[in-house]
């Protein structure tokens, strides 16, 4: 499934090109499991409330070895058992990074370096910079989800109070 955001942006093929470029954060010779990383963009996503990235970051995250418990677990990060002490600071540094105004705190920081080394950070960092470049794009262009979107999230996090909003 190629996404409708990827699609628009072809318009101006450089953006599309670059913004595929970008993509570099899930490289093979990734330091951090990629199943986490779309978990990361998952909550980097939900700091910026847009639903369009939220599907695909299901849908990749499934894809990439994260089961149906974690993925509806993935709210309750903090307390769940199925998440380790360092998932649980990269996604809380996801929900901080991803927020605007930025809401990383020394704390948050200092949690996210007890459990992961720098190159890690920048990758997970990365991800969080990605989707902050998406979450803008379909918000606000109201980028239409696709049905395989939609049929993916919406039976793992409607009652999680996901939505298609505004992208219908």
């Amino acid at each position: 499934m190629v996404p409708a955001s990827l699609l628009t942006m072809q318009r101006v093929p450089a953006i599309a090109k670059a913004t595929v470029a970008f993509k570099a954060v899930f490289g093979p010779n990734s330091k951090v499991d990629l199943g986490l990383k779309r978990l990361v963009g998952h909550m980097a996503s939900a700091a910026a409330g847009c639903q369009y990235c939220k599907a695909h970051t299901t849908v990749s995250a499934t894809r990439h070895g994260i089961d149906d418990e974690m993925m509806t677990a993935v709210y309750d990060f903090n307390t769940s058992p199925l998440f380790s002490e360092a998932e649980r600071a990269a996604l809380d540094f996801a929900l901080a990074s991803g927020a605007v105004p930025n809401a990383v705190t020394d704390e948050i920081y200092q949690n996210l370096a007890d459990h992961w080394d720098e190159d890690q950070i920048v990758e997970i960092l990365g991800v969080v910079c990605m989707f902050g470049v998406f979450n803008r794009w379909n918000d606000s262009l109201a980028t239409t989800l696709e049905p395989d979107a939609i049929a993916v999230t919406e039976p793992r996090l409607a009652d999680k109070g996901w939505e298609i909003g505004r992208h219908a």
